[in-house]
């Protein structure tokens, strides 16, 4: 199954998808999307997501089949972003809204509906978790009492996350670090 990944849970359980053959491009392996929407399992029905660099798709399209109310998901890859539209189309998936640009540029202006889940996998060794995570809270993107989703290599320094954000769960699979932080007052 070539470029393609299966959808884990909620209303399109077992539905393929398709993501664009780009460099630098790895999905979230469904064994920790497995363990993400568990981690979630009440706080995303309902919820407003945020997938930044988004990639293939999975984390936002879970989100969406789970009952999501909105997910917006930020890419620059112009192959990846016809990827998203088509999955999106494919599934009817009117609640998934796909934006091409720079994701730090995406975030450099506050917005005024902040999210309830952000989903966050850079490409690896490119640093940019930390600005990323600053980024959202300095523009009021992270709703009260949110959640983050941080994906990266299992050797990234994370140093620098912003102080009021707490961290929940933390799990390593392979070469994958990933970690739930839950935003605080």
């Amino acid at each position: 199954m070539k470029n393609k990944l299966r959808i884990i849970g909620g209303e399109w359980r077992s539905r393929c998808v398709r993501f664009a053959d780009a460099p630098g491009l790895r999905p979230t392996p469904a064994r920790v999307r497995e363990t993400l929407f568990n981690w979630l399992q009440n706080d995303v029905r309902g919820s407003r997501c945020l997938d930044l660099y988004a990639g293939s798709g999975a984390l936002g399209i879970e989100a969406a089949s789970r009952g999501a109310r909105l997910v917006v998901q930020v890419e620059n890859n112009p192959q990846a972003c016809l990827s998203l539209k088509d999955n999106a189309a494919v599934l009817a998936a009117e609640q998934v809204k796909i934006v091409q640009m720079d994701v730090l540029r995406f975030l450099s202006d506050e917005t005024e509906e902040p999210f309830d889940l952000v989903f966050l996998d850079p490409p690896f060794d490119r640093h940019l978790a930390v600005p990323t995570c600053r980024r959202l809270e300095q523009k009021g993107w992270v709703n009260r009492h949110g959640k983050i989703y941080v994906e990266s290599e299992s050797h990234a320094d994370l140093t620098g996350m912003p102080e009021n954000w707490q961290l929940l769960k933390s799990k390593t699979a392979g070469d994958v670090a990933y970690r739930l932080f839950q935003r605080a007052d």
